[in-house]
């Protein structure tokens, strides 16, 4: 439904959701979940799209749940999806509008102004990074308004709250990503497996960590065999890096895929190499498979992986102790086994989508929807 175009949209609409797209990714993904989980009978969900578009992959699975899903408009300029969507809230008149995107923040403040719906801002990632990436000017709107928003990360939180600058929210609820337990559930370990990578090839992820790292693991004479999944702009540049370093016959890039657990469930463990991250869903993933982690100190990663319990976190810059941890696990299969089974432990205990769902409306809660 294109509200661009018709404004004779009417639906019953108690909690509309702002998004930037539906494309394959981390925050999309826990839209859908938190979606699939609530008492969408009483809440009355919607989608409103910034940029809609038909064949993305969370529009097909969003509308299998019976909820709308509204394009803004995409033949709109900015200012001209900021007037639609007005109009779409004044239409509709939700109690709550949610952006659970960053850069769609201020738009959602923008739309609820004045129409007795509760705006409620997002953030996925670090607080620098998502102001950074939103440029300059929207940056800034969107990091201070709506003045409540809900952060996947404790890490963010704080970096927020020790920044000096004014354009940041006045209420931060943090609510940690969900899994989806019975998707993502515990496979027989494999006798040998390979290293798992998944997320998308941009410099911020810093898979040349892990090509480095394989490249000295193979001059250690230690096997290190890597399957990635994910897409982006520097596939070529990184397969380039492995013929360099010798290591190609190695590495397997298979771009973006659907069956995850079963890409975990024949895996060793999973390595993480970010410079930036929020709450990754791929750690909570692979938790919930079963399987180790050995990840960087981004974002939320030392808040998620115990180190020396269900995996090792590592310092972001030290490349030897990646290797290193990485060499402990695939020479100690048995130690490789009990994290993975004490990372599942964890994850049914605090990763469940409940408990996401929970923290969701508790924020609403909280911002004054004393109906609920």
């Amino acid at each position: 439904m294109n509200f661009g175009t018709d404004h004779r949209v009417s639906l019953e609409c108690r909690v509309l959701y702002l998004v930037g797209g539906l494309g394959l990714g981390g925050l999309e993904r826990q839209l859908f979940d938190l979606l699939s989980v609530m008492d969408r009978g009483r809440y009355k969900p919607a989608v409103a799209v910034w940029r809609y578009s038909h064949d993305d992959h969370y529009n097909q699975a969003i509308s299998s749940l019976d909820v709308p899903v509204i394009s803004i408009g995409d033949e709109l300029s900015r200012l001209g999806k900021l007037q639609a969507l007005r109009n779409l809230v004044s239409s509709i008149r939700p109690k709550v509008i949610h952006s659970y995107s960053f850069y769609t923040n201020f738009a959602a403040w923008w739309a609820a102004r004045g129409m007795g719906t509760i705006p409620v801002g997002s953030s996925q990632n670090t607080f620098s990074f998502e102001r950074q990436d939103s440029g300059k000017i929207l940056g800034r709107l969107c990091g201070r308004w709506p003045s409540a928003q809900v952060y996947n990360s404790f890490n963010a939180e704080q970096e927020a709250r020790q920044s000096k600058t004014m354009f940041r929210p006045q209420r931060i609820y943090v609510v940690t990503n969900g899994v989806d337990l019975h998707r993502f559930s515990p496979r027989p370990h494999p006798d040998r497996g390979y290293i798992l990578a998944i997320g998308s090839l941009f410099q911020r992820k810093r898979w040349d960590r892990l090509i480095r790292a394989v490249a000295l693991l193979t001059s250690n004479g230690v096997r290190a065999e890597v399957v990635h999944v994910g897409s982006g702009p520097l596939r070529s540049e990184l397969e380039a890096m492995t013929r360099s370093l010798g290591v190609e016959h190695l590495f397997q890039f298979l771009g973006n895929r659907h069956d995850l657990p079963a890409l975990l469930g024949d895996a060793a463990f999973l390595t993480h190499t970010a410079d930036v991250e929020g709450c990754p869903n791929v750690v909570l993933e692979t938790m919930a498979c079963g399987r180790a982690v050995v990840g960087t100190s981004a974002g939320d990663i030392p808040y998620l992986v115990d180190d020396g319990k269900t995996g090792f976190v590592v310092p972001k810059e030290d490349g030897v102790a990646l290797a290193d941890r990485m060499a402990t696990l695939l020479n100690d299969r048995e130690l490789c086994r009990r994290m993975g089974d004490a990372g599942r432990t964890k994850a049914e205990q605090a990763f469940g989508l409940d408990r996401f769902r929970s923290g969701i409306f508790s924020a609403y809660r909280a911002e004054g929807w004393g109906d609920m």
